[in-house]
């Protein structure tokens, strides 16, 4: 796109993730076990939105994953055109070889069996320490076990947040302020609370990821179709004072960004369940242009960091700017750079809607009906 298309093109990306589920000591297992085996194995683990990655907290760890095994042991693998098949193949020779490959390198602690012809590989449980033992994701059946202390809840989602990935993320708790705390922490697009963490419905769970797991607008949201319409380019003459790539980052280092949500939207859904669609500030907003100083104002102000600024192209890979705002006279260079880095695609915005995109979207999906019983006695209170 940077070298063939106009700068002002629009780059709309699902990236892929690390998906992770927390399942605390509240939980009710039998309908967290059910939520893990669609979540970790539907569709042979070949979902972007599939779990990857369990944290079981400690007190509960044995006995659950007993329950699990059992589960597992009842899924049939084979000829997806049979009913009575619950697992299919992976798409390959190719993807199963390097799925195999990661399962003969890991702790194996369960596996069911597959049929020796085809690209079949066994639903299977690998020990992990946690999720920082992971690398990149394994776009199969596989699903990553991890234990925590009650006490090192907020962690685990520093944890989960570190690995730069955001696309889904799951829990299980009857918490309700355990769980507002971890919602409130987790950075990522689509969060799921009480249920599964696949099978996203438009129109009721607005789909896409952040950082490493794509640019939004969510696939299905309020905002997806604008980003197909055509805006007018902004260009104007004169440019942002000169500051280098080091400069620029600890003007963003130097400015706080704002949290909470600056507009919400509770979307429709079947009984029982919640939907929340969400806007917040995207994060570090680099403007460059004529029109540098009137842009960061204007990021600012939805609660952005903002900085104006003009830089070399090569200065932008010391600035980890999440958007750049453009209003200059060539912008190829600057996209071809932007390009060229490794990690989250930056935006590239040359639009007059560009406060439109230097936002985020978020969506939270509960399943309000995983009460089972009065959970104010588990959060003891009187």
């Amino acid at each position: 796109m940077a070298e063939h298309l106009p700068a002002h093109a629009p780059l709309i990306a699902e990236t892929g993730g690390l998906n992770a589920m927390i399942v605390d000591s509240t939980a009710l297992p039998e309908q967290a076990v059910g939520d893990i085996i669609a979540s970790a194995f539907q569709s042979a683990g070949q979902r972007c939105s599939a779990l990857r990655v369990l944290y079981l907290q400690e007190d509960i760890a044995e006995d659950f994953l007993s329950m699990l095994y059992g589960a597992m042991d009842a899924l049939t693998v084979g000829d997806p055109t049979d009913f009575r098949t619950d697992i299919g193949p992976v798409i390959d020779a190719a993807a199963k070889a390097r799925i195999d490959g990661h399962i003969a390198a890991g702790q194996v602690l369960k596996q069911i069996a597959a049929p020796a012809e085809g690209t079949f590989v066994g639903p299977t449980v690998l020990k992990v320490a946690g999720i920082g033992d992971l690398s990149e994701e394994i776009f199969g059946p596989v699903l990553h076990v991890a234990t925590f202390r009650a006490s090192d809840l907020m962690q685990v989602v520093a944890d989960i947040n570190a690995t730069g990935y955001g696309l889904t993320f799951g829990m299980h708790s009857r918490i309700d302020d355990r769980v507002a705390d971890v919602v409130a922490a987790v950075e990522a697009g689509n969060i799921y609370v009480n249920r599964n963490q696949i099978g996203a419905v438009v129109g009721s769970q607005p789909f896409g990821g952040e950082g490493l797991s794509g640019t939004g607008p969510k696939a299905g949201g309020p905002r997806y179709l604008h980003r197909f319409t055509a805006q007018k380019v902004v260009q104007a003459d004169g440019q942002g004072p000169a500051m280098t790539g080091a400069e620029i980052a600890q003007a963003f280092a130097a400015q706080e960004i704002r949290q909470n949500a600056l507009e919400t939207c509770d979307l429709p859904g079947p009984t029982g369940e919640a939907n929340r669609w969400s806007v917040l500030p995207r994060g570090r907003i680099l403007c460059i242009g004529g029109l540098a100083q009137e842009h960061a104002q204007a990021a600012r102000a939805l609660g952005c960091a903002a900085v104006a600024a003009e830089c070399l192209p090569a200065d932008l890979a010391q600035v980890a700017a999440e958007a750049v705002v453009y209003s200059g006279g060539d912008p190829k260079p600057y996209r071809k750079a932007l390009a060229a880095q490794d990690g989250p695609l930056v935006l590239f915005l040359q639009t007059a809607d560009f406060e439109r995109w230097v936002l985020k979207e978020r969506h939270v999906c509960v399943d309000t009906t995983a009460a089972g019983g009065n959970a104010d006695l588990l959060a003891g209170a009187g």
